[in-house]
C-alpha cells in the first residue's frame, strides 16, 4: 500500500471492501469536495454508486487517490500533469504485462544442453 501511495506517511487503509466519502475524506485528510472535483479530473478514478447514489470508493480508489494527493501536494504537479503521469504509469504497465504475455511459454532447451555438453567434454580432455 506505501508503494501506490509513494509516501511513507501514507495512512493504513482499513480492510473493507467499500467506503463512503466521508470515511475517505477523514482518511486522507481531504476535504469531500476536493474528491469530488478529483474524481471530475481524473477518469481512471470513478467510485461506484449505492442504490441511494451515496459514492462507494474501493480498496484501489482509495489508492489511486493516495497517489494523486502525493503527486499534487508533495510533487507538486499540475492537475494535467498528474493526469499524464498517470497516464504514462498505466501505459508503461500495460506494455510490460503484454510484453510477459509475448514471451513463448515453451522455451527450447537444446542451446542449454549443448553448452552443458561442451562443459562435460571439455572436463574429459
Amino acid at each position: 500500500m506505501l508503494e501506490a501511495a509513494g509516501t511513507a506517511n501514507a495512512p493504513e487503509i482499513p480492510d473493507k471492501l467499500f467506503f463512503r466519502i466521508g470515511e475517505v475524506s477523514t482518511l486522507l485528510g481531504l476535504e469531500a469536495y476536493v474528491l469530488r472535483y478529483w474524481e471530475t479530473e481524473f477518469p481512471s478514478l470513478a467510485p461506484k454508486k449505492s442504490g441511494t447514489g451515496h459514492r462507494l470508493y474501493r480498496r484501489k480508489d482509495v489508492e489511486l487517490l493516495l497517489k494523486i494527493k502525493h503527486l499534487l501536494y508533495e510533487k507538486r504537479f499540475t492537475i494535467d500533469g498528474a493526469r499524464q503521469h498517470l497516464h504514462n504509469e498505466a501505459k508503461q504497465a500495460h506494455l510490460k504485462e503484454a510484453k510477459q504475455e509475448q514471451q513463448p511459454l515453451f522455451v527450447d532447451p537444446l542451446p542449454e544442453i549443448r553448452k552443458e555438453l561442451a562443459a562435460i567434454l571439455k572436463l574429459l580432455k
